[in-house]
């Protein structure tokens, strides 16, 4: 019996390419899976393939290396926040802290938007090319845009503080889990921090 002829790396099957748009979204499914499970220094390439059904020759020929695949499943799990940019950004700047603040809890609370986002906060934390990828997408993505609405001094810093100010409740809430933050009503916590947020943009 003839030995199968090995596939070449990064090389896809025939099959595989007809298959191409389905095996994309399995494989970036399961990246996002996979990195908010274990984060990004546990995460590997071949993990992904085998969660996702596929060869890794696969994930590297369409996604090239692990740092790709993460940018591009963050990318995919950031569109529902370039949606809430825009609900942000337009509008008047009195209302700016809770429309940013509600937006960004919103994404929080529905189970659909978190997983993924859990995947990026999780893998941020504990590596540098993680929260480079995430570092870019949230300056161009959000922040870049909030601060050319600000006439005021330093709106660059004034942005990134309401964005940490978000970023760290939401650290201790649905990663850390800290109690009563943990199981607190959302619109507590959302009345709470709209106007400290507001004050970061806008305050003199």
């Amino acid at each position: 019996m003839t030995a199968a002829t090995p596939r070449r790396r990064g090389r896809p099957s025939r099959t595989d390419s007809a298959d191409a748009p389905a095996a994309r979204d399995r494989i970036l499914d399961a990246a996002r899976e996979e990195f908010s499970e274990r984060g990004y220094d546990k995460t590997s390439v071949r993990g992904i393939a085998k969660a996702a059904g596929v060869d890794s020759a696969l994930v590297h020929h369409y996604f090239g290396t692990k740092e790709q695949v993460f940018e591009a499943a963050v990318e995919v799990a950031f569109s529902p926040v370039l949606v809430v940019r825009e609900e942000v950004v337009e509008g008047p700047l009195d209302g700016v802290g809770e429309r940013m603040t509600r937006a960004i809890f919103g994404l929080w609370e529905n189970p659909a938007t978190r997983v993924p986002l859990l995947a990026i906060v999780r893998s941020a934390v504990n590596n540098e090319a993680a929260a480079a990828v995430f570092r870019r997408l949230v300056s161009s993505q959000l922040l870049y845009r909030i601060a050319r609405k600000l006439d005021l001094p330093d709106p660059e810093l004034r942005a990134e503080l309401a964005a940490a100010q978000l970023v760290g409740t939401a650290m201790l809430r649905y990663v850390i889990k800290v109690e009563p933050l943990a199981s607190a009503d959302p619109e507590q916590i959302i009345a709470r921090l709209a106007p400290v947020v507001q004050a970061h943009l806008t305050q003199p």
